[in-house]
């Protein structure tokens, strides 16, 4: 229903307090019509994607280290806060304070609460009871960046709520190829960011804790970009284009848009098109452009960047893609292309240079792995490049597809080379070390925490720490199957069946510190000069709070 001309416009979605540094931050907000957006006296005119509305409000001229209170005015109509609010004020608070700085972070999270049931298993929501925690904690305890490392929404699994809302909504007259029970295209995709960022408590999360954003698999289709066999039969299927296309342009509105810094916004070309378009007198739709971006991005990723920067004063974040780009073909499969991986290694070269203490490298899927299920990854991929195109080779690949065996282990290459530009680092080959490298991950539906044991000369100690999920769930045999993947027995067993397929080992050790963790859950980083410490909370059915499970140092300080 078109709104109501007489009406002011009103809020959708949002706000979401998106990049924040010591000067400056942007704030994302999607409307019911164009309007006028103005935060703390900065303005944007909405931009039009397929008939929805959006801005981003870039506010500068702050203070570092200040903390100041903001409210969203629409054509001089104040929309936010919520009249009946319960919570504090939405704040912007720079970098720049004394003290520790903390980072919440986590990964796949289905949904909301409110559109799920009871029947399908799934404990409390995390981020959901990690707001109600913050709202009723002194300021100065919140954190001050929140990372979420991908599957933000299911387009491929799809609530009760949901999928009979499409139902309704699809012509019945018309043809649809689509799968049933998942999303088509842009419009639809809209429905699961209103589905998953409406929530009361998550809504005033986004607005007051400046959040960074990764896709993974979920956001277009489990086990996007497994392998060039994977590729190859989702490209033949008549759905597939105007989901890949709706996908990416709908994370590059929610999501990517909000990664980018101030300078890099006025540095994009295609936000600046988006800009030119806003400020026409005739309101121009940008869905054309965009899809035109999307398709460009998916046949040619090196056409787009998805991966960025994050810089935290002391805390350098390097948020990586590693789904989008992936370079496929069998006999030379990569996690990331060489000019992205070439920029990853500069990025954490220029890390160290400018002196900081802690480097974080975001990867949606875990670099360590259970040793277990490292080594099948790197069995299965070895017969997939010996025997491709052979039987044997084809029964790889199903067994690739049907275990999801494809993180950085079953990038065999991929996952050396990381491992080399991280311990060079470590060693303080490019500089002084800094005292921890952290890769944060999640996908894995579990939590565990890791550390890098060999080589043993590192001055920087490097952890793999996985948070997942923050509302969703670990079926049975995924629970046994991770525990299973750290013991002795199954290392031994399956380093045989590395050895016998004539897999390349690898001269990394690494040992469990803590895990696994079940249930929903959402991690904390405490960063406070050379200091480091992991912190884990969960909840499990029949919580109404989250848990402290872990609370664990990271650093030799």
């Amino acid at each position: 229903m078109a709104p109501n001309a007489a009406s002011p416009p009103a809020l959708l979605l949002g706000p979401l307090l998106r990049h924040v540094d010591p000067v400056s931050a942007t704030v994302w907000v999607e409307t019911d019509r164009a309007c006028v957006v103005d935060v703390l006296g900065r303005t944007a005119r909405t931009f039009c994607v397929a008939g929805h509305h959006y801005a981003l409000v870039v506010v500068e001229g702050l203070e570092s280290g200040s903390t100041t209170p903001y409210e969203v005015r629409l054509d001089d109509v104040e929309v936010w806060p919520p009249a009946d609010s319960q919570f504090p004020p939405s704040r912007i608070r720079t970098p720049g304070r004394p003290g520790p700085f903390r980072l919440a972070f986590g990964s796949c999270r289905y949904a909301s609460p409110r559109t799920v049931e009871d029947s399908e298993g799934i404990p409390p929501d995390a981020l959901d009871l990690y707001a109600q925690q913050l709202a009723a904690q002194p300021e100065d305890s919140w954190p001050d960046a929140l990372v979420l490392l991908g599957d933000q929404v299911y387009a491929d699994e799809l609530t009760e709520h949901t999928a009979s809302l499409l139902h309704r909504r699809r012509d019945r007259h018309t043809e649809h190829t689509a799968p049933e029970d998942e999303v088509a295209n842009f419009e639809e995709y809209t429905r699961l960011y209103y589905e998953s960022w409406q929530d009361p408590q998550v809504r005033w999360l986004l607005s007051t804790i400046p959040s960074s954003m990764i896709f993974d698999d979920h956001e277009m289709i489990d086990d996007w970009n497994t392998s060039a066999a994977w590729r190859a039969t989702a490209s033949r299927q008549p759905w597939w284009a105007g989901r890949i296309s709706g996908g990416l342009v709908s994370y590059w509105v929610y999501q990517h848009l909000g990664n980018l810094s101030p300078q890099e916004l006025e540095q994009n070309a295609t936000w600046q098109a988006i800009q030119d378009m806003a400020e026409d007198d005739e309101l121009r739709d940008a869905e054309p452009m965009l899809r035109h971006m999307a398709e460009l991005a998916d046949a040619e990723p090196a056409t787009i960047r998805w991966s960025f920067v994050r810089h935290w004063g002391e805390a350098r974040l390097l948020m990586v893609d590693s789904r989008a780009g992936r370079v496929l073909e069998e006999q030379h499969r990569r996690m990331l292309d060489e000019e992205e991986f070439a920029w990853v290694e500069a990025a954490m070269r220029r890390a160290v240079d400018e002196g900081v203490e802690h480097l974080i490298i975001g990867t949606s899927l875990p670099w360590l792995l259970p040793h277990a299920i490292h080594n099948v990854e790197r069995w299965n991929e070895t017969l997939n490049v010996r025997h491709h195109n052979r039987w044997r080779g084809r029964l790889s690949e199903r067994i690739r597809q049907a275990a999801d065996l494809e993180h950085w282990a079953a990038f065999g290459h991929s996952f050396e080379r990381l491992g080399e530009a991280l311990t060079a680092v470590a060693r303080g080959d490019h500089g002084r070390a800094p005292a921890t490298a952290l890769i944060l991950s999640g996908d894995v539906h579990h939590a565990y925490a890791a550390e890098l044991v060999r080589p043993g000369d590192l001055d920087a100690r490097v952890h793999q720490l996985t948070v997942s999920p923050l509302h969703n769930q670990a079926p049975h045999p995924i629970r046994v199957g991770f525990k299973i993947g750290w013991s002795r027995a199954a290392r031994r067993w399956t380093e045989r069946l590395a050895r016998w397929a004539k897999a390349e080992p690898t001269a990394l050790e690494w040992e469990k510190q803590a895990g696994p963790f079940f249930g929903n859950q959402i991690g904390e980083l405490v960063l406070h000069d050379r200091e480091a410490r992991f912190l884990l909370s969960v909840s499990e059915i029949g919580d109404t709070s989250l848990r402290q499970v872990l609370d664990t140092p990271l650093s030799h300080a």
